[in-house]
């Protein structure tokens, strides 16, 4: 039944609206000038934040300066790494939102990881007077053996790490949490990797040809009835649009987190692959968000949460905490691209903090299951659409207005 019915959706929209699938369309997405290409020049910038976090690590392990003066320079390096993107994203005007995502999801992804290296090399000094060898925190990635092949292990000691290879190693590593010593691969599968290479090729067409075909013209659709606040209307756009939403949403799930990750792993020969869990089976909002995406979950319960918990905090304050801070990124990597601050993903994060009392509290089992479903099903595209309606009455309504003016 849910074959046969999305089956005549799809032929539906064929009938209405043609093939609308066009990839020369894609490039205008990133490049509104083709000569002029700001995000990867923001990304190629990048480098100077990384190497800055190495040499200051290296004044640090030699004690050419202090702590206090290590932690005020770390403090600036990772404050200019948020602030500088968005500076360059709000003032280029050939900078377009599907660019800006990209490069401040780079520069985002290199401030968690520059945070994690500053905190390891921390207490690598802290333990070096101990003699040991290796660095063994509880949120180690573990030497074990993979469903992908067997993880062995080298021994690295501090200050032995401060190389440009090892945070280069990091940098690109699909992980967010750094180690003086990664579990390593022994070899690089080559049919695994052109697997792994031919499902990210596939999928990102899928993505790109569903969003064209079948979101667009159902966004587009639902400007009328946001202007004129025809609540059935929305309710239904809102309805039509969760199905294309939701299937893209687990398409680019796979995309990213195991065809991507994958890849770029086995070319690493990186050992651990445990990238996401069994979130599909999730009880609890919690369980979910626990499981859905280990790597940024790592590196929030071994630099965010526990950090927090040992000042004497209560969990539940720490795991608040933690939503605000995901909420702030996720804002953060909406609100600048578009160059509209508006609270849509914020409060959509924040939401979650009552959700997950409310599922935790009260439903159990296959109904707490069902409520996870239907807030990722029902909350994705309210978001879309807010953001949606907002960027258009900004972009589309107030230029002709203030022409007139």
């Amino acid at each position: 039944m849910l074959v046969l019915s999305n089956a005549r959706l799809f032929l539906e929209n064929l009938i209405k609206y043609g093939i609308l699938v066009d990839p020369i369309q894609v490039i205008s997405l990133f490049l509104k000038d083709p000569y002029s290409w700001p995000a990867m020049c923001l990304v190629i910038v990048s480098n100077v934040f990384i190497l800055a976090a190495l040499y200051i690590e290296r004044k640090l392990s030699v004690g050419f300066v202090s702590e206090r003066v290590g932690f005020l320079l770390h403090f600036f390096n990772l404050s200019m790494i948020l602030c500088f993107p968005v500076a360059v994203v709000l003032m280029v005007n050939s900078m377009t939102p599907v660019g800006g995502v990209f490069a401040l999801a780079v520069y985002t992804i290199l401030f968690l990881k520059l945070y994690s290296y500053k905190d390891v090399n921390k207490w690598c000094r802290e333990i070096r007077h101990a003699k040991a060898r290796t660095l063994a925190r509880s949120q180690s990635f573990p030497m074990a053996h993979k469903a992908n092949g067997d993880a062995v292990q080298a021994h690295v000691t501090y200050p032995g790490n401060l190389k440009h290879r090892d945070l280069y190693y990091f940098v690109f590593a699909p992980t967010l949490c750094y180690e003086l010593s990664f579990p390593r691969s022994p070899r690089i599968r080559k049919r695994f990797l052109l697997r792994r290479l031919f499902e990210m090729l596939f999928f990102i067409q899928l993505l790109v040809g569903l969003i064209q075909q079948w979101m667009v013209p159902t966004i587009q659709n639902s400007r009328k009835p946001f202007k004129d606040m025809n609540y059935s209307r929305l309710i239904e756009r809102l309805l039509k649009l969760a199905v294309p939403n939701h299937l893209i949403w687990l398409m680019f799930f796979y995309w990213f987190f195991h065809s991507s990750m994958n890849f770029v792993a086995e070319l690493m020969q990186f050992g651990d692959r445990e990238f996401y869990r069994d979130w599909w089976n999730s009880e609890t909002v919690t369980y979910f968000w626990q499981n859905w995406n280990i790597p940024v979950h790592k590196w929030c319960i071994r630099h965010f949460y526990k950090p927090i918990l040992k000042r004497g905090t209560s969990k539940w304050a720490a795991q608040t905490a933690v939503f605000l801070a995901s909420a702030f990124f996720h804002e953060y990597l909406v609100s600048v691209p578009l160059k509209m601050f508006r609270p849509w993903a914020f409060m959509g994060m924040i939401s979650q903090v009552p959700l997950a009392w409310f599922v935790g509290r009260f439903l159990r089992g296959n109904y707490g299951n069902a409520a996870v479903w239907i807030s990722l099903i029902i909350g994705q595209p309210i978001a879309v659409l807010m953001y949606v309606h907002d960027y258009y009455i900004l972009n589309y309504e107030e230029t002709p207005a203030a022409g007139m003016a």
